[in-house]
């Protein structure tokens, strides 16, 4: 039996959870390095499936397949195709930077304050997370998808809820009510979007009789297995609505500003680059392998969705006088253009799709990672409260200015690539969806580049006068993330050759072709 590599990638995290958690309470930096170099071993075990996989291969590679609970067709089964290996790289990638960024997060408080919080869970909650969101991209049978879909959300609940943010306005019993209120709202909209999927995924068990996601759809490719036109559609919209409140996609996004508003930076990198890349990698994997039709049926309301998720969230980005709430916000704009990618039906637009998912995690992680720098110097997140800080914080300053830039889609860093991509894309099917939805990009350039303006510019504050520039640990978090925005602004190919035989299987499913340029031939 060769060694499963794809169980190891996600076993070795949620061991290094439980060992971490075990630390003794005096030995709070042990168990900081075990979990980083926990995370840095899964990133090595990610590296080598990255390495392994073949893009001209079989569609799903490195498979596991065991029986598991026979009775009811449920195995465990992985397999990764290049969409699923690309997003397996970005969480193993993203994760030892969030442990190093939260180094000091999780520290005790002054003595004396009752908000004592231990190092020991935190990391290995985070661990517990990576773990989940690994299986969850590799899993090819639905339900034990599904178990993991859902499990994240414990551990992502105490993430949220019980080391939220320690540059709160106001009391620390009205901080404490805010977190609890950001992690009970996180936790319902999730839970609520699980049990409809909950209903969807024993549906789907008795019209196909099992789980797995090969045999399902190489059923409905070969016509031995056929869903009535309602039941399909009744099915989709089980599993969609659970991945669009994961997305998540206007009008399911009002927990995602309160999340990640009252989480630790770190934490709110790890929901919105992380946890938040399942819902829209499920939408590819499962909605348009699974209900192909459904999914066509869906798209112009999809797409409708997705140009005022879009607008809405830049709109409300422009507004925000909250840094974290203003990146929330954008991240809500951001993924509209990724699930308009994905149901542009195109092969540039889910290509984009993909490729935005990846680069949407370095870029983001970049610049609230900087924010969360930033803001725990000051000790306030609103934007009020600063000015003038790249007088004093230069490479600070250059850094935050690199990660806004890459959130406006500049060309020359990554972002830009990947959302041009999701715009051609879109344009070549519905021109007018693709019209309205770059008016995102000006208003991206808006509030990104007035969000510099008043926080890196004009006089020092007096507050900010003595402010530190970024030290040798939070440069080693930072400056790998700016290589790769610009690496993969300048040259996308090592992602896009990976993606695109995935995204090919993709429109074969749902039997779709690019259309043709009208363009009039040269006389």
């Amino acid at each position: 039996m060769s060694f499963p590599l794809l169980t190891a990638t996600a076993v070795l995290p949620a061991i290094g959870a439980i060992a971490t958690a075990a630390v003794p309470a005096a030995r709070r930096t042990a168990a900081k390095w075990l979990a980083l170099l926990v995370s840095l071993a899964t990133l090595a075990l990610a590296i080598t499936v990255l390495v392994r996989f073949d893009p001209d291969g079989d569609r799903y590679q490195l498979t596991e397949s065991h029986a598991w609970i026979a009775d009811f067709g449920v195995r465990y089964e992985l397999g990764v195709d290049g969409i699923g290996v690309a997003l397996l790289a970005l969480t193993a990638l993203l994760i030892p930077f969030i442990i190093l960024a939260g180094w000091h997060d999780a520290d005790p408080l002054e003595t004396g304050s009752k908000r004592w919080r231990p190092t020991q869970g935190f990391f290995a909650l985070i661990l517990a997370v990576e773990a989940m969101v690994i299986i969850s991209f590799e899993a090819t049978d639905v339900f034990l998808f599904y178990i993991f879909f859902e499990a994240m959300l414990i551990p992502m609940y105490f993430l949220i809820g019980g080391f939220g943010d320690r540059a709160h306005a106001g009391s620390d019993e009205h901080a404490a009510a805010q977190r609890s209120y950001a992690a009970v709202k996180f936790l319902l909209y999730n839970l609520v979007g699980g049990l409809i999927m909950l209903a969807a995924v024993i549906g789907l068990y008795v019209v196909a009789g099992n789980f797995s996601l090969q045999e399902i759809a190489e059923a409905r490719a070969n016509g031995s297995l056929h869903m009535a036109t309602n039941t399909e559609r009744w099915l989709f919209l089980g599993f969609f609505f659970a991945f669009a409140v994961k997305a998540p996609l206007w009008p399911l996004h009002t927990w995602l500003p309160n999340a990640m508003g009252e989480a630790t930076a770190p934490v709110a990198v790890l929901i919105t680059a992380v946890v938040d890349k399942v819902g829209t990698f499920a939408m590819l994997r499962f909605c348009l392998q699974l209900f192909p039709e459904a999914s066509k049926w869906a798209t112009p309301v999809i797409l409708v969705l997705a140009v005022i998720s879009i607008i809405y969230g830049a709109l409300l980005a422009v507004g925000q006088r909250d840094i974290k709430r203003l990146v929330a916000y954008a991240s809500i704009s951001h993924f509209g253009f990724i699930i308009m990618g994905i149901f542009a039906m195109t092969s540039q637009g889910q290509s984009g799709a993909t490729l935005y998912m990846v680069n949407h995690g370095i870029s983001t992680a970049a610049l609230m990672l900087v924010a969360g720098f930033l803001i725990s110097r000051r000790g306030s997140r609103l934007i009020a409260d600063y000015g003038g800080v790249q007088k004093v914080a230069p490479v600070l300053a250059g850094t935050f200015l690199i990660g806004g830039l890459a959130t406006l889609s500049l060309p020359g860093l990554a972002p830009f690539v990947s959302e041009f991509l999701v715009l051609v894309g879109t344009f070549a099917r519905y021109p007018a969806i693709g019209i309205i939805a770059t008016f995102g990009i000006v208003l991206a350039a808006l509030y990104t580049l007035v969000l510099y303006q008043r926080t890196m510019t004009g006089p020092v504050k007096q507050e900010v006068s003595a402010m530190p520039d970024l030290r040798a640990r939070e440069l080693v978090v930072v400056a790998p993330l700016v290589v790769l925005l610009i690496f993969l602004g300048v040259y996308p190919k090592p992602v896009t050759d990976i993606v695109n035989p995935a995204v090919k299987s993709t429109m074969s499913d749902v039997h779709k072709k690019d259309p043709k340029p009208e363009v009039e031939a040269a006389k």
